[in-house]
């Protein structure tokens, strides 16, 4: 069988309230979650011994390959489908790492979708969307990357939103924020909630537009890890600090936990401009124009 490939597109958290600490320890969010243009690449070489190799830009930051998602992913795929078949994977690295895009989720997802294919499993198929919590939080979102508003531990989606597309510039300032250490860095005590304003069911009618009222709803729901990343990469601050003195921008924001924040911009033509105007900054960073759907 030929050479199987999937994108692992970058996944932006438009908005990311955390709702408060379970008893459990993990927290619930909400959050309104859209997919860029930007991502990693994963290919599947099918029936070779499972196995996984890492290359790309930033391969060297992406950790032990025998501890990555895309293999955690392909081994919780096969205790749910037995007698599955794997093969040899390969993840082409773009994106940076902890970095608050979702990336090595969006790789376990798409992983997870080469192997549907590979034996024959329908997209909606119980045992992939089990394999994918198992996995990690972030992962169910990622198994059909379009827009969703998404609950609880990261288990609970909305149908796919037809949010208008927002033209946008991401920006990361290559420092590697680790997410457990935000959370930490937030502390809430198991049981405590974190008040602010509910995501309002307006978010359904989002489907026609040029992005001016979706950009007016985000603004009034904030990312709560901004605060907690700052206090721990003050340089977060000063790439939020260089987008928002930008003529371009529209709304700055931070996604996930860090490092990486975003501005919205009117059009593509701006976010083009924009992004050079950063880079003509800042040459080290990473800085990808883009389209968030």
């Amino acid at each position: 069988m030929e050479l199987m490939r999937a994108r692992a597109p970058a996944k932006i958290n438009l908005t990311l309230r955390i709702e408060g600490r379970r008893a459990d320890g993990f927290h619930d969010l909400a959050s309104l979650v859209a997919f860029a243009g930007a991502g990693d690449l994963v290919f599947l070489h099918p029936d070779a011994p499972l196995a996984l190799e890492v290359s790309g830009p930033t391969a060297a930051a992406a950790g032990p390959d025998d501890d990555n998602l895309v293999l955690r992913a392909a081994r919780a795929f096969a205790e749910r489908v037995p007698g599955a078949r794997l093969g040899r994977f390969v993840l082409e690295k773009r994106l940076p790492v902890a970095a608050g895009l979702g990336g090595g989720s969006s790789d376990a997802a798409a992983a997870l979708r080469l192997l549907a294919g590979l034996n024959g499993l329908a997209p909606d198929d119980p045992r992939l969307f089990a394999a994918a919590r198992a996995t990690g939080s972030d992962v169910p979102v990622c198994l059909d990357p379009r827009a969703r508003l998404m609950r609880g531990v990261g288990d609970r989606l909305s149908a796919p939103l037809a949010l208008p597309p927002l033209s946008a510039v991401l920006v990361n300032c290559r420092v590697a924020v680790p997410t457990a250490g935000v959370f930490r860095a937030l502390g809430l005590a198991p049981g405590a909630r974190l008040p602010g304003p509910e995501h309002p069911d307006a978010l359904r009618d989002m489907t026609m537009g040029n992005g001016v009222a979706l950009r007016a709803l985000i603004a009034g729901l904030p990312n709560d890890l901004e605060p907690p990343a700052l206090a721990l990469a003050p340089e977060i601050g000063r790439a939020m600090a260089l987008l928002a003195e930008t003529p371009e921008a529209r709304l700055v924001r931070m996604s996930g936990s860090g490092a990486t924040v975003f501005a919205l911009t009117d059009n593509c033509r701006a976010a083009a401009a924009l992004a050079r105007r950063v880079l003509a900054q800042e040459p080290g960073w990473w800085v990808k124009p883009t389209v968030l759907r």
